[in-house]
């Protein structure tokens, strides 16, 4: 009787829940997939280019190399969706193995038991069981017992359905992680395949540029010379900000002195009023003793290098690292990318960029990476280029074509500052850096992408 009491007690606990179909992380992959390949399927519209002169060619080379990096991230996301949907498969089928190994069990139990209750089904019989008893005691327990082993019958059937539940849905998880595998393998090899034809359209280009030699040589001469002018003014642009910065430090300094000093001064007076008072008082009375007077201390000033707000910005701005929007709107391509490297296929030919280059649709705009203040606006080649001060952090906005922003503007993040020139090529290109001070930084690494 108690063995059957205690088997009742443990198929009653209550199963765990199945997990869904699909994983959150699996979830999680397939929304920072379906980004990338939304990324890379609006970027595939800015190839427009089709003029065969060596700026425009340079132009479709540098989009098509972003293009294909975009590509190879994507893939890259892709065997890490399989890799993980294949860990997940495997888990599934462990569990499986091991839903199925029970419900065997129980099936096994089940049957026993309804194969005994087959023997002892008619009520004769267990009236003879139970009247056959040798004393009332004895009738009251085997009453009890025919009771609770009909119960526990039923709750074995029961927990058969449960469990049989549990094995089918584990069998649909199983089915759909399977194929949205299968699915990310067929989507790997399309992917594989538009990225070898952009391999092959880029050795086209650049075989067509190394027949150019001289002209490339001499457009790239003359892009460097005006990004060197570029630049030359926007580091000019930032030793005027950061002359500015010093100066209200040196003015905060001098309030700050001053005001200690007339702190000092009323202190001394006040010191002074009162030994006045207590040598009349002293005077009166015949007394000559004298009391010293302690001038406080002059507090300490805290080393500064920004004003309080722009403090403020400066912590947050760092604590984005990485979060920060990309500026410009709509789909894009980074063309350019920060640092000095070299052009895949084209020898001789290195590159100096002092930020990021990003290619977008005609009509785009650039729109503020964070909270700042606009510190300076400035024509260049005939293009408005504009400087957005994020405390001692400084973004910079160049080949605007007209902007909607003023100098001392507060503006804050993705606000527009202006629409980006669309040149005679077709191609509309930001170019966006971003300093610290006088430092220069890598812009990729603080955008999020």
């Amino acid at each position: 009787m108690k063995r059957i009491v205690g088997l009742l007690v443990v198929l009653g606990v209550g199963l765990m829940p199945l997990r869904a179909q699909t994983t959150r992380a699996i979830r999680q992959l397939e929304q920072q997939r379906n980004e990338l390949k939304e990324q890379i399927a609006a970027s595939e519209t800015l190839l427009q280019s089709t003029k065969k002169d060596v700026k425009s060619q340079l132009a479709d080379l540098a989009l098509i190399t972003g293009q294909i990096d975009e590509r190879q991230k994507y893939l890259n996301t892709i065997e890490s969706d399989v890799q993980t949907i294949q860990q997940e498969v495997d888990r599934l089928q462990v569990e499986l193995s091991h839903l199925e190994t029970e419900l065997s069990d129980k099936k096994a139990k089940y049957e026993r038991s309804v194969k005994y209750m087959y023997r002892n089904k008619s009520i004769q019989e267990k009236l003879m069981f139970i009247f056959s008893a040798e004393n009332l005691t004895q009738m009251y327990r085997r009453m009890r017992y025919v009771r609770e082993y009909a119960d526990f019958q039923r709750l074995q059937g029961i927990q058969v359905q449960r469990k049989q539940q549990q094995v089918t849905a584990k069998q649909r998880t199983l089915v759909a992680s399977r194929k949205a595998k299968e699915e990310l393998l067929a989507q790997g090899e399309a992917e594989k395949q538009k990225l070898q034809e952009q391999e092959q359209q880029r050795k086209t280009l650049v075989a067509s540029l190394q027949k150019k030699q001289r002209s490339l040589q001499s457009e790239l001469n003359k892009q460097r010379k005006s990004a060197n002018k570029l630049n030359a003014q926007i580091d000019r642009l930032i030793e005027i900000e950061i002359e500015k910065a010093r100066k209200r430090e040196e003015e905060r300094k001098a309030a700050e002195a001053r005001r200690l000093a007339e702190e000092k001064r009323l202190a001394e007076a006040r010191a002074a009023e009162a030994r006045r008072k207590e040598a009349a008082r002293t005077e009166t009375s015949g007394s000559k003793e004298e009391d010293a007077v302690i001038t406080p201390a002059t507090p300490k000033m805290d080393a500064y290098k920004v004003d309080s707000d722009d403090r403020t910005l400066v912590s947050s701005f760092e604590k984005n690292r990485g979060a920060l929007p990309v500026p410009i709107t709509g789909p894009y391509v980074i063309v350019g990318h920060y640092g000095q490297y070299d052009v895949p296929g084209l020898r001789n030919v290195r590159l100096d960029n002092k930020g990021i280059d990003i290619k977008g649709q005609a009509g785009a705009n650039a729109r503020a990476i964070f909270d700042g203040e606009v510190s300076a606006i400035f024509q260049y080649n005939g293009l408005t280029n504009v400087l957005v001060r994020h405390g001692n952090y400084i973004s910079v906005y160049c080949n605007l074509q007209s902007v909607q922003v003023q100098k001392g503007s507060k503006i804050h993040t993705r606000d527009i500052i202006g629409k980006i020139h669309t040149n005679a090529e077709g191609n509309t290109i930001l170019h966006f850096q971003l300093r610290k001070e006088t430092a220069k930084l890598n812009p990729e690494v603080w955008i999020r992408r």
